[in-house]
């Protein structure tokens, strides 16, 4: 039961931090909300804080008695190596860390399926086969996931990373029927992620889509039961099987256009 406990959320501001922010405070789950951004509390035990991932020491005394923290901050989408590195990596090496110094017994990281966008079309993917990141922030997530599991193996805290699929409120393109993850499964995921007592794991947020590439089993290990599908939205469309997973998040001029040096 997550009822009465008390977690903190980076990324508050955003589109999924929001909706599960609002979830949670159904669930009586005491928030503290954090971003760069401003944001408002979604219920009267939501206390709202603006903070950069930058700032170790006031993460540390932000974590401070939670019983776990949801690390959704940081750049959503392909931007330059350099400001990844920075914001993504280091900020979550800094929310890993963070959780270590106070005590903070487990960290959910929203981990992304462009980690493993280069896969061909078709191929069914799990969580055990390499990353093959479609981008600059593919290689982000694998790096986000390889803190998670140094600090599962290393400093004994409990990390579970959420690739989340295409999170939309319905799926919009031929790629989206087998990557789409509706706003009510993303909920089921990072719930799931909060109440597994796998000390570690790493699975798919996807909906059960009758055409999706990934695997769901390792989900389903620790609790996930996705309960829509893409399917419902009407026919699937043609798909360009010669193309990546990643469609065009995967082609190389979404990387090169987005370099400033």
């Amino acid at each position: 039961m997550i009822t009465g406990s008390r977690w903190v959320v980076t990324g508050a501001a955003g589109t999924i931090g929001s909706a599960l922010r609002t979830a949670l405070a159904e669930q009586q789950v005491e928030l503290v909300s954090t971003d760069i951004r401003p944001t408002s509390p979604v219920g009267p035990d939501d206390s709202v804080t603006e903070m950069d991932l930058g700032d170790l020491e006031s993460l540390v005394e932000l974590f401070a008695g939670a019983d776990g923290v949801i690390h959704l901050g940081g750049i959503a989408d392909e931007a330059d190596f350099h400001d990844l590195a920075e914001v993504n990596i280091v900020g979550t090496y800094h929310v890993l860390e963070a959780a270590r110094r106070a005590g903070v017994p487990r960290v959910v990281f929203a981990s992304s399926n462009r980690l493993t966008g280069m896969y061909p079309s078709g191929e069914r993917v799990s969580p055990d086969m390499p990353p093959r990141p479609d981008g600059f922030y593919g290689v982000a997530k694998v790096a986000g996931e390889a803190l998670c599991r140094l600090y599962a193996d290393k400093f004994d805290i409990s990390t579970v990373s959420v690739r989340i699929g295409s999170y939309e409120q319905r799926p919009g393109s031929a790629r989206e029927q087998r990557t789409w993850l509706s706003p009510a499964d993303a909920v089921r995921a990072f719930l799931a992620a909060m109440t597994t007592t796998e000390h570690t794991a790493v699975f798919y947020a996807v909906s059960a889509n009758t055409t999706r590439w990934w695997d769901l089993d390792a989900g389903t290990a620790i609790g996930f039961a996705p309960q829509d599908d893409a399917a419902d939205w009407g026919a699937e469309e043609p798909l360009d099987a010669s193309m990546p997973q990643g469609g065009a998040y995967a082609s190389a001029e979404y990387s090169t256009d987005r370099m400033r040096r």
